[in-house]
C-alpha cells in the first residue's frame, strides 16, 4: 500500500480532517460573531471536507487496531479512543448533513445550535486527540516490538560519542586547571618551609 501499512496510513490520515474540523467551527464562530456570511461559507466546506476526511481516519483507525501488537493496557486506551472518534464523527456527520440540507434556509436559533454542536464536537475531538497521543506517547502503540526491544537496548547503551567528546573536553579542562596548581608546588618546595617572602623582598639569612 504504497509502503504505508494500516497504523502508517491511519497517523497520516488524522491530522489533516482534525485541522478542517477545528478551522470549520472557527469561521463558524467568527461568521457570528461579525456577522460575516462569506466567513460562513468557508466553514460550511472545511465542515464537510473534514467530516469525509474523519471518516477515512475512522475506517483505516479500525483497520490499524487488527494490525497492531498490543496489551491489555493499551487495549482498554484504544477502545477508549475508538468510542471518541466514533462519537466525533457521528457529531460532525450529521452536522455535515444538515448544513448541507439546511444552510440556506437556517434561522438565527438554528444555526446557533449547530454551532453549539460544533463546539461540543470541537471538545469530543481534543479528547480523541488526546487518547490517540497516549496511545503513541505512553505506550508505543503502533511501534513493532523487536523495532522497540532494539531501540530500549540502544538507549540503555547511551550515546557513547557524545559521552567521549564530553569526557574529553571534562579531562583537558581538569588538566588546565591542574598544570598551573602543580607549577605552585613545585615552586614552593623550593623554597624554605615556614614561611614566604614577599615579591621583591632582598635575600636574607634565617
Amino acid at each position: 500500500m504504497l509502503g504505508y501499512d494500516w497504523p502508517r496510513l491511519h497517523a497520516a490520515l488524522n491530522d489533516l480532517p482534525a485541522a478542517l474540523l477545528l478551522v470549520a467551527v472557527l469561521f463558524d464562530l467568527a461568521a457570528a460573531i461579525l456577522n460575516r456570511p462569506p466567513l460562513r461559507t468557508v466553514g460550511f466546506w472545511a465542515l464537510v471536507t473534514g467530516a469525509v476526511g474523519g471518516a477515512l481516519a475512522v475506517i483505516s483507525g479500525l483497520q490499524a487496531e487488527e494490525h497492531i501488537a498490543h496489551g491489555e493496557a493499551v487495549h482498554r486506551v484504544m477502545e477508549t479512543h475508538e468510542e471518541l472518534a466514533l462519537i466525533t464523527l457521528g457529531v460532525f456527520a450529521v452536522l455535515a448533513l444538515w448544513r448541507i440540507v439546511r444552510d440556506r434556509r437556517m434561522g438565527g436559533t438554528e444555526r446557533m445550535a449547530a454551532l453549539v454542536a460544533s463546539l461540543g464536537g470541537v471538545g469530543l475531538l481534543l479528547a480523541t486527540a488526546a487518547y490517540g497521543g497516549k496511545l503513541v506517547f505512553e505506550h508505543a502503540a503502533g511501534i513493532p516490538t523487536e523495532v522497540l526491544q532494539a531501540e530500549i537496548h540502544e538507549r540503555s547503551e547511551g550515546h557513547h560519542h557524545s559521552g567521549a567528546e564530553g569526557e574529553g573536553e571534562g579531562e583537558a579542562e581538569e588538566h588546565e586547571h591542574e598544570a598551573p596548581a602543580g607549577t605552585g608546588a613545585s615552586a614552593d618546595s623550593t623554597a624554605p618551609a615556614g614561611h614566604t617572602h614577599a615579591p621583591g623582598t632582598p635575600p636574607h639569612k634565617d
